[in-house]
């Protein structure tokens, strides 16, 4: 990029360089840039790139007419610039990054001996080091005493509150449980939460097992219209109109009205077909759909979870019959209504399975059956659409094929996820007008303004598209961009 800012004049232009002596910004001042957004962030709890990110989208969709009448959704999880921690690693680390920072003031507290041994070991040694070089029984000791190191610190410095004391207070409330005698004792495994702090180094990552892929850090969230192309029109023109960055622990449904919302704000129209996959499938969010404000058809590919052993429906001589189906067997089964416990005006019922066990049905379960029959009879080219979001998700991480990042903390991520998705935009609309400039240069019928400026969009793309090793240029060029 910085190279870019040298020499290409696209990129020099954009950035209001129109002479080659103007000095271009240092690289310094991008990252100054980037971290005073992220403190603005934190303390007035006010995205700017965010609504920076809207304002060009809008401006986008007004220019190129995009409809935004149907529009896709899909995430990705995105791993943390982090190494992967044990518990006994993560605590470690933890207690070296705080005695570094108050290396000063630890040596002169009243602490024991065995505590002083303890805290120069940890100064001297990685985690990963202690790991590989000792039995399980001596890191199960270690990681009791270096609690109880941890609890130490904690009453010691409670009235300077600053840098990682923070942190250090978390991992121990994560990790350990303190009796009412003040006896440190590491929390069983099941208990420690998917939530808690996985790494010092980003305080903000989750850890999630998707299906067997495991990840320690952020989920991002696209939206994009989906118009489709029709005969004897030109190309539809498509663009990502909300981008969302969650903890990976954040479920996909948690995004979906929040990302309609946006969506809503950067379109000119109405949304009328949202197309996503069954992560995004809830009673909130097709309640969401079914409002009259909304009026959103919400079509899903799948519901998460196996196929169920029963279809359901109500007889449609009389509702108050449930016809079961097994389709184990393929023979109906019989119902019974059953008077519900809580709410009388909900209706239940019930029938007597093969082992002579009671399987149970309620309003529910009735809806959830009727959503997926109606999911059989989507079309391929309809569930196609959604399908097709799946590229831009590709492109969203095309640089990190492993699926890490090289950034950490959420609102790092977020600046990526958002630079990253204008990127994606400018791209489709530079091949999008590249495609126009051909159907003009070939013949098609287009008013003459329109063919001179692709023609001139042509011509100055070619001049400017040299080969990157050519550094020679006029001691003085100025230009214009059309």
């Amino acid at each position: 990029m910085f190279e870019n800012c040298q020499y290409n004049l696209l990129v020099r232009s954009a950035l209001g360089l129109m002479s080659l002596e103007d000095a271009e910004p240092v690289p310094s001042t991008y990252y100054l840039f980037r971290r005073k957004l992220v403190e603005y962030a934190r303390e007035h709890g006010e995205d700017l790139f965010k609504k920076c990110q809207a304002q060009i989208t809008r401006d986008q969709i007004l220019e190129f007419e995009v409809s935004g009448k149907q529009v896709r959704m899909d995430s990705k999880l995105i791993g943390s610039n982090i190494a992967w921690y044990s518990r006994y690693e993560l605590v470690h680390e933890t207690l070296r990054l705080f005695i570094a920072e108050r290396e000063e003031h630890i040596f002169k507290k009243s602490l024991s001996k065995e505590m002083f041994s303890l805290i120069e070991s940890i100064r001297s040694e990685k985690g990963n080091k202690v790991v590989y070089r000792s039995t399980k029984a001596e890191i199960d000791s270690r990681f009791v005493e270096l609690g109880k190191l941890m609890y130490r610190f904690i009453e010691l410095f409670k009235r300077y509150d600053y840098g990682m004391y923070g942190t250090l207070k978390t991992v121990l409330e994560q990790q350990y449980v303190v009796s009412s005698d003040k006896t440190i004792l590491p929390l069983e495994n099941e208990k420690v939460s998917a939530k808690s702090i996985q790494s010092p180094h980003d305080t903000d990552c989750h850890y999630r097992d998707k299906d067997g892929n495991k990840v320690k850090g952020y989920s991002v969230n696209i939206t994009e219209t989906c118009d489709q192309e029709r005969d004897g029109q030109e190309a539809a023109l498509n663009l990502i109109t909300d981008t969302r960055v969650k903890e990976v622990s954040a479920p996909d449904n948690g995004f979906f009205q929040q990302a309609l919302e946006q969506t809503r704000e950067v379109i000119t129209g109405e949304i009328e077909k949202v197309h996503a996959d069954g992560a995004y499938n809830s009673a909130e969010n097709r309640e969401y759909c079914q409002s009259d404000e909304s009026g959103i058809d919400m079509v899903i590919t799948a519901i998460q979870g196996a196929m169920p052993r029963y279809d359901i429906r109500l007889d449609e001589h009389d509702d108050s019959n449930l016809i079961v189906k097994d389709n184990k067997t393929g023979e109906l089964v019989q119902s019974y209504p059953v008077k519900p416990r809580g709410d009388k005006t909900k209706r239940k019922w019930r029938i007597k399975t093969e082992k002579g066990d009671y399987r149970y049905f309620d309003e529910d379960s009735l809806r959830v059956s009727a959503l997926r029959q109606k999911l059989k009879k989507i079309p391929i080219e309809e569930t196609n659409i959604r399908n097709n979001v799946e590229a831009s998700i590709f492109q969203l991480g095309y640089h990190y094929s492993n699926d890490k990042s090289r950034y950490r903390s959420l609102a790092k991520h977020k600046l990526w996820a958002y630079s990253r998705s204008l990127w994606i935009n400018f791209v489709r609309i530079v091949r999008y007008i590249t495609q126009i400039c051909q159907r003009a240069l070939f013949g098609q019928k287009l008013p003459q303004d329109i063919a001179n400026l692709c023609f001139n969009m042509y011509i100055i793309v070619n001049i400017f598209l040299v080969n990157k090793s050519n550094h020679i240029f006029p001691a003085k060029l100025r230009f214009s961009v059309i």
